[in-house]
């Protein structure tokens, strides 16, 4: 899971999320979240003294009720927000590669989250490899997953054997698998409309960066958690926020090296933060909600890291103004002949506007984490500094990620359920803290601890030699590199 100050038009809501007349205004209920809508462009600039008590309107009704129908909207080309990466990095090699996920809805009105989490491995081939192939190739476990971490901490899971079905677009985030589909109807390669989809797929799903639907199954390979039997979404979703500053080009979250397969696996921050509109029917429940603040990120390489740990809330209070916050840490492998690792970590804050970034090539970043219930992290640079605190008393649920040694196996742990403090200052000439710029905080981050070994507290600091700084900080622009010539642009940028 390695996860505005201008005049706004406050009387207009977005159109591909316009149907609060289907909600009855008596179920509207305020609340203070880290995000407020108002505006047409995507690229508006919110202000900071936005009303916090929005009427956001979430329903949680019988299933026998029909479903409310979200707006579908075709992904448009050039869109605003676009960050690098969103597209589907497979070459066509066999070589060992994944990519995974990950898509978060939270509800503050009823406390609680949805976790949409697909990956597909080793593409380069349809099925489970046979004797002979996995004599050439080594072990490989082909497949594609589908979790969610829902309501009440519940999970479901899907998982196939064959790659097939699978489908990601080249250059934008869009993706899609069929599990199931109906009789004498091909299942679907590419983005298609919702009555179409219906058509097509009795078990699937397909994503957007303004659209996502599906319909799994449990499959029983998860006894060791709460499961529920099925699970059915449509939502359309807003981007607020991609990564960086609003109304700048957005950037790579690992900065340009991650067009070269060097420090794998890979992470980008696809929506530091949205607003989605839809409903989830979730274990005999539908949770229909209206504006509920979102987040997107991916990941993608040989397999995920050694060890890692996971930090994100997008929903919080005391605040006067949109707060996204995005925190991780792991240990990678580096390229070379010999098993190199490097300890890295970032601290990534939207708010106002602004985009404060602490980056190991730009920062100093610190972290004290335990295996489990606690997190801490602080980061400075020449201009700020931050810190973080989360707890938790929830047991978390295991959930499942790819590796080099199984596939996709239970590899971490998660919850949606965390307590986090959030400070955000000015420094001083002299490095000391000026002024305080954030105080926040809530009890919905999410929070993840993963891989191993975690015999005790994790407590490192991160930076990057010089040398390797000033390398990272270099203003490469692989997109404008490859803008004249599109067809040599590596996939997934």
């Amino acid at each position: 899971m390695l996860s505005l100050s201008a005049t706004i038009n406050s009387g207009e809501m977005v159109a591909s999320l316009a149907w609060s007349s289907m909600f009855s205004r008596g179920c509207a209920l305020p609340v203070n979240i880290g995000f407020c809508n108002r505006g047409k462009d995507s690229n508006t600039h919110l202000s900071s003294n936005c009303e916090r008590k929005r009427n956001s309107a979430v329903l949680v009704r019988a299933r026998t009720n029909a479903p409310v129908m979200p707006e579908y909207e075709h992904t448009p080309a050039n869109r605003e927000l676009r960050t690098p990466h969103s597209g589907y990095h497979f070459d066509g090699s066999a070589r060992r590669f994944f990519e995974g996920w990950y898509f978060k809805v939270s509800i503050p009105e009823q406390k609680q989250s949805f976790c949409f989490m697909y990956s597909v491995e080793d593409p380069a081939f349809s099925g489970k490899l046979g004797k002979f192939d996995e004599a050439v190739y080594g072990s490989r476990f082909t497949g594609v997953g589908a979790q969610i971490l829902g309501a009440h901490e519940k999970y479901i899971c899907q998982f196939s054997e064959e790659s097939n079905n699978f489908w990601g677009d080249r250059h934008e985030l869009t993706l899609g698998n069929t599990f199931l589909a109906r009789e004498a109807v091909s299942a679907p390669n590419g983005e298609v409309s919702p009555q179409e989809f219906q058509k097509c797929v009795l078990e699937g799903f397909q994503v957007t960066p303004i659209w996502h639907q599906g319909f799994i199954r449990d499959d029983g390979r998860s006894p060791y958690v709460q499961t529920v039997k099925s699970a059915r979404w449509e939502y359309s979703t807003r981007p607020i926020y991609g990564w960086g500053d609003v109304g700048s080009n957005q950037k790579s979250t690992a900065s340009w090296p991650a067009a070269l397969p060097v420090f794998e696996p890979h992470w980008q921050v696809c929506m530091a933060g949205g607003l989605s509109t839809g409903w989830i029917e979730w274990d005999g429940e539908q949770f229909e909600f209206e504006d509920a603040p979102s987040y997107s990120e991916k990941n993608w390489g040989g397999a995920f890291p050694k060890k890692w740990f996971w930090v994100q809330c997008n929903v919080f209070e005391g605040v006067t103004g949109e707060v996204a916050l995005t925190a991780a840490g792991g240990t990678r492998k580096l390229v070379g002949l010999t098993e190199t690792f490097e300890d890295v970590a970032l601290i990534g804050v939207h708010y106002d506007g602004k985009f404060y970034e602490f980056v190991p090539w730009t920062s100093t970043v610190k972290w004290k984490i335990a295996p489990w219930g606690y997190w801490y992290m602080s980061g400075e640079n020449d201009s700020y500094k931050v810190e973080l605190e989360a707890t938790t008393k929830s047991d978390g649920t295991v959930l499942r990620a790819p590796t080099i040694e199984g596939g996709l196996i239970p590899y971490c742990r998660d919850t949606c359920s965390g307590d986090l403090k959030l400070r955000l200052w000015e420094r001083r000439y002299d490095g000391t803290e000026g002024k305080l710029i954030l105080d926040v905080t809530s009890d919905m981050a999410a929070l993840e601890t993963g891989g191993g070994p975690w015999y005790d507290t994790w407590k490192t600091t991160s930076a990057s030699p010089p040398l390797v700084g000033q390398i990272l900080r270099f203003p490469i622009d692989v997109d404008a590199i490859f803008k004249p010539i599109p067809f040599l642009k590596p996939p997934g940028l």
